[in-house]
């Protein structure tokens, strides 16, 4: 089979090329990075790519949007588009300063630092350190971590530092001022892996999904499988939610996590979206198409977004 062709949300070095190059890099794969989330889902509904690595969220700071919203697929753009799999990356934030600007480390640190560049979901990763010793500090929002780096590499007489991995300290060449500066070491992001379902590429690779982080937890189980459905309903109806709800029990589906998105065609109306969780067996094999039947039946619309082994279940956090 030819080089696989990944996409990720770039640039280079950013936690999602991390979590890319860790996910397949083992694999004949060519990693590319793109500019924005729906770049990246665009590549594969085009099949320009065969798989995308995107965020989806975090265990501190809670789910990133822009993924829900175009899962949410309003204007039907990315139908062929679904989850095939996850990878959990636990992100180890560093404070990074231009290289030679403190040879003696944080040890040396002399409280000048007056402007901090990173991607906006590090911030509330990182307020502990940020509150203690960078209260009343500029905060600049950069495109990623990844450019924050880059930023204070080019930045010379500036009194500036980021927040971003060591990977990208060692990509941009800039020093690591202070390691681990997160508020969680189990601070973790989830990545979900993306195909398109009508490519034959894809649909004879078997995608071996790699070891998720481990603890001293024992594991969930080995062997289960999530799905995620989106749908929407009529929120005049009394119990409309309940109803679909009920559906996930009655057919032996475990939920696992709840988001809401806004419908954008109603105020105040949302489309759901539902994870769930089965150990498959001969019992069960059909449970989850069962399930997407009896929600057509109490729902505007629902979707099947995919499912994929549970790499959290077989090592769990």
């Amino acid at each position: 089979m030819d080089r696989l062709r990944v996409v990720f949300l770039g640039p280079l070095a950013s936690f999602s090329h991390q979590a890319a190059s860790e996910s397949f890099g083992k694999k004949a794969a060519d990693l590319l990075p793109h500019v924005s989330f729906a770049d990246a889902f665009a590549a594969v509904q085009s099949q320009e790519a065969d798989y995308a690595v995107i965020p989806c969220e975090n265990s501190t700071n809670g789910s990133v949007v822009q993924t829900l919203d175009l899962l949410a697929d309003r204007n039907d753009q990315y139908k062929d588009v679904k989850v095939c799999g996850e990878y959990y990356l636990t992100v180890h934030h560093c404070l990074l300063v231009h290289k030679g600007s403190y040879p003696s480390g944080w040890s040396g640190y002399d409280g000048q630092i007056t402007k901090l560049y990173t991607h906006p979901q590090a911030w509330g990763q990182c307020e502990n350190v940020l509150s203690k010793y960078f209260k009343g500090v500029e905060r600049q929002d950069v495109s990623s971590t990844s450019k924050g780096a880059e930023i204070v590499s080019k930045e010379p007489t500036e009194k500036s530092a980021a927040i971003a991995s060591r990977f990208a300290a060692e990509y941009h060449g800039v020093d690591v001022l202070k390691e681990n500066i997160e508020d969680r070491a189990d601070n973790t992001t989830r990545f979900l892996i993306l195909r398109n379902v009508l490519a034959e590429r894809t649909a004879k690779y078997d995608l071996e999904q790699p070891e998720a982080p481990t603890s001293q937890e024992k594991p969930v189980h080995e062997d289960t499988h999530k799905t995620l459905v989106s749908f929407s309903i009529d929120h005049s109806l009394p119990g409309a939610l309940a109803n679909a709800l009920l559906i996930f029990k009655k057919h032996g589906l475990n939920l696992t996590s709840i988001n809401t998105r806004p419908s954008l065609k109603r105020a105040w109306q949302y489309i759901f979206f539902v994870e769930c969780g089965r150990t498959p067996s001969d019992e069960n094999k059909d449970a989850v198409v069962k399930a997407l039947t009896d929600l057509r039946d109490v729902t505007e619309y629902c979707r099947d977004l995919g499912t994929w082994k549970d790499q959290l279940g077989a090592n769990a956090l």
